[in-house]
């Protein structure tokens, strides 16, 4: 086809870049040098278009080499993988880690978003070279900040917490002392750090074992889960996830029992899997904990979803500004692939699965699960209309399962010790335990486990009671989607059913403490500046819903007519929630309508 390409040429940079995602070309129609043979004939085109998937990686690797993308290396990519220029533009424009227009090889991401702006609430400008970042899923250590560094290999490396002096010295290439903060994981996870871990069943490996290493991680119990689900079969370990009542830990809260079913029934092939580690949600990081403490335990538990489903093939969709858990988790693939505990005979059992870690760019939508899809097969991460749903036409259109890190780890102690027995734990509506991100004015910031039935007062007396001298003010229960509680709230029990009931939303786990300090009005702006940045802009109701609500409270606080004001933001918010696409949109009002109706921010 003709791609219409532009004069402009890649350097040997960016070529370089591209060849080692895509190898060497063989033809000028892929990129080659010009050979005869090849003037009028073009050979492999179906087997070229087949490529589009590595589309996001090839922008990685550039983005990555020499800190931005070029129009040459635009046209190069088009060339060598048979998409339009426009369309490798689009993709690329979509990403928030990814840029078009040159940029310094050197850069600094620093977190403006709820958790590091209650900490800095009069933070004095970023220096020249830094730049303003949403979330980046380190709560607990706020004020937190990314150094990435272009070149071969790139270097990543957290900034927390993110002092002026740590994001000055990272800037100028110092990344010693606080530039260079690499903290242990187990400094996140306060339970596991105090030794109380008898009771934890997601948490209670970290810090007793180490995370780079596969022999102790099984020392410690790991593949004994996978054996058994060998054992009992693929039916049998579907009745124990449905016996156990496993509710989705993501925010949908859907049987995951009946998910995996769905999914194992279908006749069309080949099935795929897909791990949601894209956790982008303001205040959330039990996922980054997680992979980055207890990696085996997540490539076990989805070995096992593979086989009980009929997966061959996995991803790991991870969000891109988790170094530590990216490295974690490729290390951990390939000791497991190095023993036969992935591949193409796992475990001796004639089972095939292969997985690999799949990064995202910076897009919160990529939360979504269909937005997912779109990313790995090379296109803007929008989502699609439903149904038909992923268990039926997921990725590359075939059957997909898709669980969170949270939901996937808890398939261990349900397959070990049987689905009834982790029924026990929790309430009958909401079983088993449940990891809690508890951030904002507490002693102790951090993740937490408790079980189903816990109260907010108990999470907060875990967390060491509010910072000293300071007073309640609210909490945000479950994230920027989610809702505000009060003291009045302290003891409804979290759970799926409790919470529902009293008009609260337990979304992905997020409790952050608001004190008196906190400056509800910036607070609430800054929820709406988030979700009118993240809108994909694929339908109206999200694309435009999230602008005229900002620009509301813009004028609501610069001191406009309020009655009228919050009248017309609440009828904008119930369009957004009944006609969105996707989450986004059907939740970016939740939080806001919760501040201005039940807190009177700005009454």
């Amino acid at each position: 086809m003709d791609l219409k390409l532009s004069n402009h040429t890649a350097t040997k940079a960016e070529v370089q870049a591209i060849s080692s995602v895509l190898g060497d070309p063989d033809s000028t129609w892929r990129g080659g040098d010009r050979a005869a043979a090849d003037h009028h004939v073009a050979r492999g085109g179906h087997s070229l278009r087949d490529q589009r998937h590595r589309l996001l990686p090839v922008l990685h690797a550039v983005n990555d080499r020499v800190g931005w993308i070029s129009r040459g290396a635009i046209n190069e990519i088009a060339r060598r993988i048979d998409v339009a220029p426009a369309e490798v533009y689009g993709v690329a424009t979509f990403y928030g880690l990814l840029s078009t227009v040159e940029r310094a090889e050197r850069q600094v991401h620093v977190c403006i978003d709820l958790a590091c702006m209650m900490v800095r609430p009069d933070a004095e400008p970023l220096p020249h070279g830094a730049h303003e970042s949403p979330c980046l899923g380190l709560c607990e250590r706020a004020p937190a900040a990314l150094l990435i560094e272009a070149g071969d290999p790139q270097v990543q490396q957290v900034i927390a917490p993110a002092t002026p002096v740590a994001v000055r010295a990272a800037l100028a290439g110092d990344l010693t002392g606080d530039a260079a903060d690499e903290a242990p994981v187990v400094q996140g996870v306060p339970q596991c750090a105090d030794g109380a871990i008898d009771d934890l069943v997601l948490l209670g490996r970290i810090g007793r074992t180490d995370p780079t290493s596969l022999d102790s991680y099984r020392s410690a119990g790991g593949y004994l889960a996978l054996r058994r689900a060998l054992d009992i079969g693929a039916v049998a370990v579907i009745r124990e996830l449905t016996d156990s009542g496993l509710m989705g830990r993501g925010g949908a809260a859907f049987p995951a029992g009946r998910k995996w079913d769905a999914v194992a029934r279908q006749p069309a092939r080949p099935h795929y899997i897909v791990c949601n580690a894209d956790e982008s949600e303001p205040g959330t990081f039990k996922d980054r904990v997680l992979m980055e403490g207890d990696p085996f335990a997540l490539i076990e538990s989805m070995t096992i979803a593979a086989f009980a489903t009929g997966c061959e093939q996995g991803y790991i969709y991870m969000r891109g500004e988790y170094p530590r858990a990216r490295r974690m988790l490729t290390n951990a693939i390939a000791q497991a692939t190095a023993r036969g505990l992935l591949g193409d005979d796992v475990m001796g059992s004639g089972t095939a699965f292969h997985l690999v870690v799949f990064l995202g760019a910076g897009a919160y939508i990529c939360g979504e699960e269909t937005a997912i899809f779109n990313s790995i097969e090379g296109f803007r991460g929008e989502p699609r209309n439903k149904p038909p749903f992923p268990v039926e036409v997921g990725l590359f259109g075939k059957p997909t399962l898709v669980n969170n890190v949270e939901t996937m780890v808890n398939v261990l102690p349900i397959v070990l010790n049987g689905g009834v027995a982790y029924a026990r734990r929790g309430t009958s509506g909401s079983t088993g335990t449940k990891l809690f991100c508890l951030s904002g004015s507490v002693a102790r910031p951090g993740v937490y486990e408790v079980d189903f039935g816990a109260t907010l007062r108990d999470l907060i007396d875990l967390g060491g009671g509010l910072t000293a001298g300071r007073t309640l003010r609210a909490v945000l229960l479950g994230g920027a989607a989610g809702t505000f509680a009060t003291a009045d709230d302290l003891d409804v029990p979290l759970t799926f059913e409790d919470t529902r009931a009293a008009g609260l939303s337990l979304g992905s786990g997020v409790v952050m403490v608001l004190d008196d300090t906190t400056d509800l009005t910036a607070y609430v702006r800054r929820i709406a500046a988030f979700f009118r940045d993240e809108s994909c802009g694929q339908c109206v109701p999200c694309r435009v819903g999230t602008v005229r609500q900002e620009e509301m409270l813009d004028r609501l606080a610069a001191g406009a007519t309020a009655a009228s004001e919050r009248d017309l933001m609440l009828d904008i918010g119930r369009v957004m929630r009944d006609a969105s696409i996707c989450g986004l949109g059907q939740t970016a009002h939740n939080a806001i309508e919760s501040a201005i109706v039940k807190l009177g921010v700005m009454s």
